[in-house]
């Protein structure tokens, strides 16, 4: 069995308060990740085209 597949399993035997939990840390994983690759992009210049055409 993989990691994945245990962590699957471990999640579906969650009491409904523990995954309320994990779902309010995984989304606010998630969000930081996001965060912090929109502040990478932005670093890169990735995103000045659409700067400069929101601009114009």
């Amino acid at each position: 069995m993989s990691t994945l597949e245990q962590i699957e399993a471990a999640i579906l035997t969650l009491p409904p308060d523990e995954f309320q939990r994990l779902r309010q840390w995984f989304a606010d994983l998630d969000y930081q990740r996001w965060d912090e690759q929109i502040e990478q992009d932005i670093a890169e210049g990735k995103l000045d085209a659409l700067a400069e055409e929101a601009i114009a």
